[in-house]
């Protein structure tokens, strides 16, 4: 009885046990089930929201916009029409050119170095032999004519001046001779005989003081100093060294306290108004470029500047080593923008079989960034429209279009400058 009676016990404390556990298990089913609805539903709904995001930022599809006067000016930018009475025509001087289509240009381009006009440099070497007392200009120095480089102290010179005094007197000395000759041969006291000897001795020394004067002109001395020379007291041992020419001083090679001999180089003086520019041509590019070839040469410094110049001389040897010619260009350079040594680079033009659209250089006009042309409304005479353009080569006085214009169009030439004026009058409301 009492064995029954515990495992009744037994029963009824199990049966609620089981019935908790199986509470506690669809709990946590159900917490998971709850998790993962909540999360589908989380993740369904940034969907819908970052589509929504996306389909609110995408652009509202627009319209095809028409080409016209208002795209050649440029994006964002109203086309200007300009209106002007026959009276500002005229007294703009305006003229209008057509648009032509010409053989296409192509650019090559190759490393280059500045050189000096070697036709334009003179060297100054010293005339006598001496010691350098003083020198008067710097390396770079900009001289002129006549200007004094240097001094030199030389014994040679004065000893050429002492002879030269000597053989004036002496010259002094058989012209007095010669003419009491004369009178005593007048009076019947001289023979013929003796007054040509005397004549002959005198045409002689006339001859040795010129060549002793002339002497001392090719020393440095001047005309007038030598005409000053009369005695040993005037004798000087000191001459001047001048710039035999306009320049710029490119090599010096003397300083005071230096001994010199004559015929020795001292300076260089150089004129830099033209200068060489001087390029390695390839032999695969020999027919491309003649002699009277225009180029344009460019500074690595100053990659908006450009400068022109044609070639002057194709050297007919060609380098073994590298397989180039040496070409020459000549350059002008009044403004000192090419240094010597400079390394820049020369483009030359030419010519090919393609057709390119060509307009005046006259005909543009730069506003900001853009290059504008203004071309006249047809039907409607003193009415232009400014029309943005795409440049491409110059070339000499026209320049390549290379979007916005096409063969047989009208461009203004003349008086183009007074349109842009006008026009912008016209944007800003004035």
């Amino acid at each position: 009885m009492d064995h029954d009676d515990e495992q009744v016990d037994e029963r009824a404390w199990r049966r609620p046990a089981a019935l908790a556990a199986v509470a506690v298990l669809l709990l946590l089913v159900g917490a998971a089930g709850g998790a993962m609805w909540s999360e589908r539903r989380s993740r369904g709904g940034f969907a819908n929201q970052a589509g929504a995001t996306r389909a609110a930022q995408a652009p509202a599809p627009t319209a095809p916009s028409a080409v016209g006067a208002t795209e050649s000016v440029g994006k964002g930018e109203e086309a200007v029409e300009i209106a002007l009475t026959p009276d500002a025509i005229e007294r703009a001087g305006i003229k209008i050119a057509e648009v032509k289509s010409d053989a296409s240009t192509t650019v090559l381009a190759v490393p280059a170095t500045v050189m000096s006009n070697a036709y334009r440099d003179t060297k100054v070497n010293a005339l006598v032999s001496g010691i350098v007392r003083e020198v008067s200009v710097e390396l770079g120095a900009s001289v002129r004519r006549g200007e004094p480089l240097a001094v030199i102290v030389s014994s040679d010179l004065a000893d050429a001046q002492m002879k030269y005094v000597s053989m004036r007197a002496m010259l002094e000395a058989d012209h007095q001779k010669l003419e009491r000759t004369q009178k005593l041969v007048a009076l019947g006291s001289a023979s013929r005989q003796e007054l040509e000897e005397v004549t002959a001795l005198h045409t002689g020394h006339e001859t040795e003081v010129a060549a002793a004067r002339q002497r001392l002109l090719l020393l440095g001395l001047s005309s007038d100093r030598l005409d000053r020379l009369q005695n040993a007291s005037q004798v000087v041992s000191e001459v001047t060294v001048p710039s035999p020419a306009d320049g710029l001083v490119i090599s010096r090679s003397v300083n005071p306290g230096q001994v010199v001999n004559g015929g020795q180089e001292l300076f260089v003086v150089t004129d830099l108004a033209t200068v060489w520019v001087i390029a390695d041509l390839y032999e695969k590019d020999f027919p491309r470029v003649r002699v009277g070839s225009l180029a344009t040469i460019t500074v690595p410094s100053a990659p908006g500047r450009m400068m022109q110049g044609r070639v002057a001389y194709i050297d007919p040897r060609v380098d073994p080593a590298t397989r180039t010619a040496k070409v020459r260009v000549e350059v002008p350079n009044r403004n000192g923008d090419l240094r010597l040594g400079m390394f820049v680079t020369v483009a030359f033009q030419t010519s090919s079989t393609e057709r390119v659209t060509v307009i005046p250089r006259a005909a543009v006009q730069t506003i900001g960034d853009r290059s504008v042309v203004y071309v006249p409304v047809d039907g409607d005479d003193g009415k232009f429209v400014e029309r943005r353009v795409r440049l491409g080569i110059p070339s000499g006085d026209s320049v390549q279009v290379l979007d916005g214009l096409k063969p047989g169009d009208k461009v203004v030439t003349d008086g183009s400058f007074f349109l842009r004026a006008e026009a912008a009058r016209t944007r800003s409301g004035s």
